[in-house]
């Protein structure tokens, strides 16, 4: 399933590079790695292409509607906003995290690279909040902690799932170890989230709490995206 995710990033990220490069008479292909307009869509697509081999394979395996097979068993309507809530919470605590180790977290780390102008901010924003918590916890919390959990147990499947989490956004963050460990701790929370509410849709609402709040902070302190040197 891995190499699958893998395969569709290489896949759509390929499609971008060579038509980016037919544009441009081959020239500047690197900025590609700067510009969110180009990168947001074709992650999306490979996102998409991702959660569609999931549901292929868990149908060939199982026989099984995949929201079933992945337990995404939604919360009852009136208890939506406890995961949102704590997804805020879980934010807090990250940026305090990101205070107390700052020290250690690079001044231009690569994702800041993609914050050039507003437009790429809100690309990056609704990507963020809408696209990258469903797909992430589908494959992470719903896929790949359960399968490894049949083999190593509730706690090491944890830990391993939060760390892979975590290098998923290794090149954002330049592999640096300060700012690598706050995604290990959220991962952390996300999957004992799982693990103990069998319910991946509650991590997909703390998922999309915990980025909206990030990125509300963020907007309101580069004053409505349009001061990116704030960051």
């Amino acid at each position: 399933m891995a190499l699958a995710a893998v395969f569709s990033l290489v896949i759509c990220f390929s499609v971008v590079i060579v038509a980016y490069a037919a544009a441009h008479g081959g020239r500047d292909v690197k900025d590609i790695a700067r510009n969110a307009v180009l990168l947001v869509p074709a992650q999306t697509a490979s996102y998409i292409l991702t959660v569609g081999f999931m549901v292929l394979l868990v149908w060939a395996r199982y026989r099984t509607p995949f929201l079933k097979a992945v337990r995404w068993n939604m919360p009852a309507t009136k208890l939506v906003w406890a995961p949102l809530l704590g997804g805020s919470a879980l934010a807090l605590v990250s940026a305090l995290l990101n205070f107390l180790l700052r020290r250690w977290i690079p001044d231009n780390l690569p994702i800041t690279d993609l914050f050039k102008a507003p437009f790429a901010a809100y690309a990056l924003a609704a990507f963020g909040i809408l696209v990258a918590p469903l797909v992430e916890e589908l494959f992470f919390r719903g896929f790949l902690y359960p399968a490894l959990a049949r083999w190593t147990g509730s706690a090491l499947s944890i830990f391993i799932t939060a760390g892979l989490f975590a290098l998923l956004h290794g090149d954002q963050l330049a592999l640096a170890w300060a700012p690598l460990l706050i995604v290990f701790v959220v991962g952390s929370v996300l999957t004992v989230v799982r693990a103990r509410t069998n319910s991946v849709a509650t991590c997909v609402l703390i998922h999309m709490g915990y980025n909206f709040t990030l990125f509300t902070m963020l907007f309101f302190a580069t004053d409505h995206f349009h001061h990116m040197e704030k960051m």
